[in-house]
């Protein structure tokens, strides 16, 4: 199944949104929608394709009602999503759904491209789980491409699960809690063994951490707004 959701947010009217296939989204606030699935997705085989767009001056806050899980299928364990983020000129959006949860023997490929004006502020989390209660296995792979014009603020991807080049079923990561920022004047920082913020040559900021499960994870200042 083919998935296709765009979100558009101006100034002086609600947000848009315009949805075909297992995923929409509804208006619960004037400028917040909450993504909703309409069907079992992402399952193998599946293809999500989410475009959210924050026009020049707008305001947007992006959540989701419950956490996505990935399956596989009997054809094929892949699915895929790619998202989309345009933020235009002194706009700023706050995306921050719920975790995804890939499982047992599922894999799972997101492809997320940002595009931002120089004075735009935006916060996109990503939480991302491998295995159910009693599921060890799993995979999936995130790369994260942002830009501010035509300035490239990062390039980054990250593995988890089986056959990922650091996979061990017994100590390896398995659960990723991640930020990307900007603009964000905070410094370098470690946060425990395995978490770390650090600051973008062309502004912003990247949190990373990993662990084996979400429970206790959390973004740094994740409840304060984006500066």
């Amino acid at each position: 199944m083919r998935t296709e959701l765009r979100i558009v947010a101006a100034v002086g009217s609600l947000p848009e949104i315009h949805a075909v296939g297992g995923l929409s989204a509804r208006r619960t606030a004037p400028d917040q929608v909450h993504m909703i699935g309409t069907a079992a997705t992402p399952l193998g085989g599946d293809e999500l394709d989410i475009r959210i767009v924050v026009g020049a001056g707008a305001r947007l806050t992006v959540r989701s009602v419950a956490a996505t899980i990935a399956l596989p299928s009997a054809a094929t364990p892949l699915s895929s999503a790619h998202w989309h983020f345009e933020i235009g000129e002194d706009a700023e959006l706050d995306f921050d759904p719920e975790p995804t949860i890939i499982a047992g023997g599922a894999q799972h490929h997101a492809l997320s491209t940002v595009r931002l004006a120089s004075n735009a502020r935006v916060r996109i989390r990503e939480r991302v789980q491998i295995g159910r209660t009693g599921e060890n296995s799993g995979a999936w792979r995130g790369d994260l491409i942002a830009d501010v014009g035509d300035i490239p603020l990062l390039r980054h991807r990250l593995h988890l699960g089986s056959d990922s080049a650091t996979d061990d079923p017994i100590s390896a990561p398995r659960a990723l809690d991640s930020e990307l920022r900007y603009p964000d004047a905070r410094t370098a920082e470690a946060h425990g063994l395995d978490g770390v913020l650090l600051p973008l040559a062309a502004g912003g900021s990247l949190y990373t951490h990993i662990a084996h499960t979400l429970a206790a994870e959390r973004a740094p200042n994740t409840a304060a707004a984006v500066q």
